[in-house]
């Protein structure tokens, strides 16, 4: 019978990574974060700062201090200081990428990382209720809205429009706006992920797999897909249902996770394929820690929405975090980011951007507790 280490989960989260990524992933002499840091803890050579770690961290520091963490609210306000003084651009965009000493060196509108400051203000909202962040969300999404519309639906994904279009911005920003929906309640950003949505159903997920990569008229191009972004979707789709009420995709959000879960698991380690082909064959069994945490919270939503026993899966995955990336050489509060499909280290360094993915799957297991255990489901405290 699988078990769910809950207690482990809030150890880790609480007593580990966040002291940690306080004292060593703040930039101490530059400000803001750090892109990353060693095993061991140390800052690295790294010479950049993206715009989309920094308001992940933001994230991180906001959800931490709304779960009851004290320090969390003065790093949260750092965070959004931060990007409020060398992030923000004259023409209402932010900039793509910075220097380590907050120079703007990539001035370039990208979707993604639009879509993250709108989930870094909305989340600095509900911590602060400071309506300069929600008055920034606001003009992110904007500009989005505004500027970045492109034919066919959805939205180009950088300014000026090149290469093909990309699904992976579509799914970040529907989290966003999903995330300031529920700060803010302004239609505004239901509406926005909604239409989100509706492109994924009508042109992004086929009914059988999600596509990465599109023509301007959104017919897919060949290439990998990503498991982890099926289950990411999947989780996505159940967080509408439960905010905005809205589950019309119900039966794609249980389809997506069903082919991440066939095709993208490697069913002797449980660990999610970097990448599968699009016949579903793995074309990269490597695997980083991120598809492993979506794997979790796309089953917690299929919990939550549809009643699936999620404890198989949220367990397996916990036990191979714990077991495979969070032990040495990884300090305390760190992890090893990629492993081959031999369960060989590849990554050298702990990317701080990751720190959201680990934090909110922690915490949608922990949100999600009182529920999976008076279902019945297996649960251990560690």
């Amino acid at each position: 019978m699988p078990l769910i280490p809950f207690s482990s989960v809030r150890h880790w989260m609480f007593d580990q990574a966040l002291p940690v990524w306080a004292e060593r992933g703040v930039d101490r002499a530059e400000g803001g974060f750090l892109e990353e840091l060693s095993l061991s803890g140390e800052a690295t050579n790294c010479d950049y700062k993206r715009v989309r770690t920094i308001c992940r961290q933001t994230y991180v520091f906001s959800h931490a201090a709304l779960s009851g963490w004290k320090e969390g609210e003065a790093l949260s306000r750092l965070g959004y200081e931060y990007l409020i003084a060398h992030a923000k651009l004259a023409d209402g965009a932010w900039a793509r990428r910075l220097s380590r000493d907050g120079r703007v060196i990539d001035p370039t509108p990208d979707l993604y990382d639009l879509a993250f400051v709108i989930f870094a203000m909305a989340w600095r909202y509900r911590v602060s209720g400071d309506d300069g962040a929600r008055a920034e969300a606001n003009a992110a999404l904007r500009f989005v809205r505004e500027r970045m519309a492109g034919p066919h639906g959805g939205f180009w994904h950088v300014l000026p429009p090149s290469g093909p279009r990309l699904q992976n911005p579509h799914m970040h920003l529907a989290e966003a706006c999903l995330a300031a929906f529920e700060a803010t309640r302004d239609e505004i950003y239901l509406e926005t992920a909604n239409a989100a949505v509706d492109l994924l159903v009508q042109r992004l997920f086929d009914g059988v797999s999600l596509g990465e990569r599109f023509r301007d008229d959104w017919r897919r191009l060949p290439g990998e897909l990503e498991p982890g972004h099926h289950f990411e979707w999947a989780w996505i789709l159940g967080r509408r249902a439960k905010i905005a009420g809205v589950n019309a995709a119900g039966d794609v959000m249980l389809r997506l996770l069903d082919y991440a879960e066939r095709q993208g698991v490697d069913p002797a380690s449980a660990a999610v394929y970097d990448a599968v082909g699009d016949d579903g064959a793995a074309t990269r069994t490597s695997s980083r820690v991120w598809p492993n945490t979506e794997r979790i919270k796309g089953h917690l939503a299929a919990f939550e929405i549809a009643g699936r026993d999620p404890a198989p899966a949220v367990a397996s995955s916990l036990k191979l975090i714990f077991e495979r990336y969070f032990a040495p050489p990884a300090a305390p509060g760190l992890w090893t980011d990629q492993f081959d499909g031999e369960g060989r280290p590849l990554a050298k360094a702990v990317p701080a951007s990751c720190v959201y993915h680990l934090f909110l799957a922690f915490s949608e297991v922990l949100r999600l507790q009182p529920e999976i255990e008076a279902g019945g489901h297996s649960a251990r405290q560690t």
